[in-house]
C-alpha cells in the first residue's frame, strides 16, 4: 500500500472510530439523563446546558455524594459543608440549593449560620497565614503543641 493509501486508510479508521465513540457517549448521556429524571422526578434545565463529555461521571458523582444517604456524612453535615465552600466562592445557586438542602436535613438557622462563619473564619486566618508568609514547620511545632498532637515535618 503506497504511503497516500495509507493515510487514506488511517483517516477512515479514525474517523469510523470517532464517530463509533460519539453514539457511545450519546448513548452514556442519554441514560445519565434518564437516571437523573428517575432519581429527581425531572431534568432540571441546567443539567440539559452542561457540556455531554464528563457529564455523566459528573452526575454519578453528585449523585453518590450528595444525594446518597449511604455514605460516612449525614445529610445535614454534608449540606453544611457544602453551604460553607460555596459561600466562599460565591455562588448564589450553590448557597440558596445549599441552604434549603441543609434546613431539609435537619439544619437550624443557627447550624447554617454557624457553618458559613466557620467558613470565614478559615478563610480569614487561611489569607493572614498565607499572607504573612508564616513558617510552616514552626507554625505546625507551635500549633501542635497547643493542640496536643505531634507535628509531623
Amino acid at each position: 500500500m503506497t504511503t497516500p493509501m495509507k493515510i487514506i486508510a488511517a483517516a477512515a479508521v479514525v474517523f469510523v472510530a470517532s464517530t463509533a465513540a460519539r453514539a457511545a457517549d450519546e448513548v452514556v448521556y442519554q441514560a445519565a439523563l434518564k437516571d437523573i429524571e428517575q432519581t429527581l422526578g425531572s431534568v432540571p434545565t441546567f443539567f440539559t446546558q452542561m457540556p455531554k463529555a464528563g457529564f455523566a461521571g459528573a452526575w454519578q458523582q453528585l449523585k453518590d455524594l450528595e444525594f446518597s444517604q449511604d455514605t460516612a456524612l449525614s445529610p445535614k453535615v454534608k449540606a453544611l459543608i457544602e453551604l460553607a465552600v460555596v459561600a466562599q466562592i460565591p455562588c448564589e445557586y450553590c448557597i440558596w440549593a445549599d441552604t434549603e438542602a441543609a434546613r431539609a436535613a435537619g439544619a437550624s438557622d443557627e447550624e447554617i449560620r454557624e457553618a458559613v462563619a466557620v467558613a470565614a473564619t478559615g478563610r480569614y486566618w487561611s489569607t493572614m497565614l498565607n499572607g504573612l508568609q508564616v513558617d510552616l514547620p514552626t507554625f505546625k511545632q507551635e500549633f501542635g503543641a497547643l493542640m496536643g498532637v505531634e507535628a509531623q515535618q
